[in-house]
């Protein structure tokens, strides 16, 4: 098209406008070639937004594509529909993805969390499917001191908990960890989770010339413009400037365009569909466009929009919520307008589908911007980088970490409660009990707490599985190993369940990926986790990454602890052999099963208690691991066994806690002779469980275990309430929960 000076949208634009909107002079050089002569300002807008790291994985791609994409169960390409998408039987299909809206939080906690669930549903329900479950994984700074890692906290929690509960969604699990990296740069991944008949799938493509499109949904406005761009740099002293980038929620918009949206997928009148998430209209009508091989003319001027006079680029890069894009088959209009109309949703024609390939979009008829679609799409024209990798000079430090030198405390009694006092342990019920876990009335894991969320499948009588799992402080101490144990805990959570895993979905948390030292950690992430979900046979269906979480100021350049969040979902048989974690009746037998070693590195007892924040990563074994998960399956489908409960953050004493608490039941065990008695408390070695048996069954649980490959060892029973370890008292189970369930309403309580 030939640019003009007319009009600012179409005015030429040079190397420095480019540079601006967060492009390279090479990237610029490149637009160029693409359209074969200058580029306008709207046109370069759309390559800055759709070319960011946010949308075009510019920086990582490379490495995703190693990660194991094909299962038996796998519906749907990787990364190619809005989720993805795993066959649970009887006609059934899981539509689940997890994605971040850290940078959006980190200046507006509130709406930056409220939107980023409301968009994440919508991925689910522009499938057609209908969300069954909410999960998120969170990371503050440290809320004991910091006032800031409050606000956070509180607003984060409370925009998730007025969203997905006014939008009706149970949230059925979830994870919170607090450290000091996370300050500035709090993490706030949402994952939800669908069900759709595999014969109702939507796609989002576009195919068909002369094929109507419509906006559907919510006006547009100015909200999140640049959302994408403003997600794809640092966090710095003047973020706050980008107040405009963070999108405004509406969860009863959204509740009426998911009706409406699953009323449409009823019919066989559309193409397909796709949430307006980042770069809003520009990524919709581009990656539409590009899987259907197809292109489109789009009317801008006919866009419905919230504030007069709206420029040309405004509402292409607006991330206006509750906004979806649908493409519908020509003679069908009508049909699909009466669905709109019957929900008092917006449903406005803005364009038609062409096969030229290319995506004209006009404003009162003169044409703005032209770009071929494939240009900006990911594995079509975005630029592809291997950036530089260099090994931190702290990860040889970590090695060289010694226990020896580690004096056993003499009081392990005051260790243990104050280990329960630690934000990262302590209950998180101040959180959940803001978030309403009943709706919809199919969570099965309220009032019989499992390691993973428990969902029934109505329609079909099984059980829906879920969990998200990540430690950051094993990551960073050895990232390979790091993402190998959060695969590995998120499958142990599933199996304790008595579920079998059938996918991942994966939120890459790091920090800027130019520094050498943060992709070398990105790159060590994705080889343990590919070969972690090679060996659970768990494909990686999508997800997101987020780079930029670094903090840069005059004094301070800090990124967060990788943070690879782990979102899996598993399959229940038959749900009436699910599992719980609490413990059942006194004089059950204690059995721990996997192999006890005599390690605490990483451990929250060696940070919080020690202060050695420089230890490798805890004892991994994958072979050990897949071992026990398989172990578990058996011993919960043979009926053996009546609690499961894993081994991780807090050691074999917080799962012993964790059990007793919700009957209010206690425990009388002996520690390992051969390992010192804090390492077989407090550490957190991986790979193990604790199981209770009841005596009637234990005969029954000793010839499964003894056929086994699994080590296993009885630790002692269970009491009516004290808690006692080596013949040494260590109070009673009301004693520890005063203090478990006290410490995160107490932090939170401070201005």
């Amino acid at each position: 098209m030939a640019t003009t000076t007319h009009n600012p949208d179409t005015a030429p634009a040079g190397v420095d406008t480019a540079k601006k909107l967060g492009l390279l002079p090479e990237e610029y050089d490149k637009i160029q070639e693409i359209l074969g002569r200058q580029p306008n300002f709207t046109e370069l807008s759309i390559f800055s937004a759709m070319w960011s790291e946010h949308c075009s994985y510019k920086n990582s791609i490379k490495q995703l594509k190693t990660l194991p994409r094909s299962g038996p169960k796998l519906l749907a390409e990787a990364g190619q529909e809005n989720a993805g998408l795993v066959d649970i039987g009887d006609g059934w299909a899981c539509a689940f993805k997890i994605e971040s809206h850290n940078h959006p939080s980190a200046i507006e906690p509130y709406q930056g969390a409220a939107t980023g669930v409301g968009g994440i549903n919508r991925d689910i329900f522009t499938m057609g499917a209908r969300p069954i479950a909410q999960l998120n994984s969170l990371r503050f700074g440290d809320i004991t001191k910091e006032a800031r890692s409050r606000w956070h906290m509180r607003g984060v929690v409370k925009g998730i908990g007025d969203y997905g509960n006014a939008f009706g969604v149970p949230v059925l699990g979830g994870e919170v960890y607090f450290d000091p990296c996370y300050t500035t740069n709090p993490l706030v991944n949402a994952m939800s989770v669908g069900i759709v008949r595999t014969d109702k799938v939507i796609s989002a493509t576009s195919h068909g010339k002369g094929n109507p499109v419509f906006i559907v949904g919510s006006s547009t406005g100015k909200d999140g413009i640049h959302g994408a761009s403003f997600a794809s740099k640092d966090i710095t002293e003047t973020s706050m400037d980008d107040l405009p980038a963070v999108q405004v929620g509406d969860p009863f918009m959204e509740k009426l365009l998911l009706e409406a949206s699953l009323e449409l997928a009823q019919t066989d009148a559309i193409i397909g569909m796709q949430d307006m998430g980042a770069a809003g209209i520009t990524c919709s009508t581009s990656e539409m466009s590009a899987k259907g091989e197809a292109g489109m003319d789009i009317h801008l001027d006919r866009v419905p929009t919230r504030q007069a006079g709206m420029r040309a680029w405004e509402i292409l890069l607006s991330e206006s919520q509750e906004r979806m894009l649908v493409v519908v088959k020509k003679g069908r209009e009508a049909e699909v307008q009466a669905i709109f109309d019957k929900w008092d949703l917006n449903c406005v024609e803005i364009g038609t589908v062409t096969d030229c390939g290319q995506i004209r979009y006009y404003m009162h008829g003169e044409l703005i911007a032209e770009v071929p679609a494939e240009s900006l799409v990911l594995g079509g024209g975005a630029p592809v980088y291997e950036r530089e990798q260099r090994e931190p000079a702290y990860f040889a430090e970590n090695k060289k970490f010694n226990a020896d030198k580690v004096e056993q405390p003499d009081d392990l009694r005051a260790v243990a409660y104050d280990l329960l006092a630690s934000p990262n342990i302590a209950s998180k019920r101040w959180i959940s009990e803001q978030y309403d876990s009943m709706v919809r009335t199919n969570n099965m894991s309220t009032n019989a707490p499992s390691d993973a969320g428990l969902v029934l499948l109505k329609e079909t009588g099984k059980g829906l599985a879920v969990t998200v799992d990540c430690n950051g402080r094993y990551v960073h101490a050895d990232p390979y190993t790091g993402a190998m144990i959060a695969v590995s805990e998120a499958a142990r959570n599933i199996a304790c369940t008595g579920g079998e895993p059938c996918g991942v979905t994966n939120c890459l948390n790091f920090g800027n990926p130019y520094d050498p030292e943060v992709y070398w950690q990105f790159a060590q992430v994705i080889k343990g986790m590919g070969d972690a979900c090679r060996a659970f046979e768990t494909p990686v269906t999508g997800g997101n990454v987020s780079f930029y979480n670094h903090t840069v100021t005059e004094k301070r350049n800090i990124p967060v602890f990788p943070t690879p969040t782990i979102g899996m979902v598993g399959l229940v048989p038959d749900v009436n052999k699910r599992m719980s974690l609490d413990f059942k009746e006194k004089g059950d037998f204690i059995y721990l099963l996997g192999k006890s070693v005599e390690d605490f590195a990483s451990s929250e007892y060696l940070v919080r208690h020690h202060k050695i924040d420089r230890s490798p990563a805890p004892f991994f074994d994958l072979d050990e691991e897949k071992r026990l998960h398989t172990m578990l399956l058996i011993l919960i489908r043979k009926g053996v066994i009546n609690a499961a409960h894993d081994v991780s953050d807090g050691g074999l004493w917080t799962s012993l806690v964790e059990m007793a608490l919700p009957r209010g039941l206690g425990f009388d065990i002996v520690t390992d002779s051969e390992i010192r008695e804090d390492a077989f408390l407090f550490g957190e070695g991986q790979g193990r469980a604790v199981v209770a048996v009841n005596e009637a069954q234990e005969t029954a649980f000793l010839d499964l275990m003894q056929a086994s490959r699994v080590p296993f060892l009885l630790l002692g029973h269970v009491t009516k309430g004290k808690l006692v370890v080596d013949d040494a008292p260590f109070g009673f189970i009301e004693d520890a929960r005063k203090v478990y369930e006290g410490a995160i309403p107490k932090a939170m309580s401070e201005q």
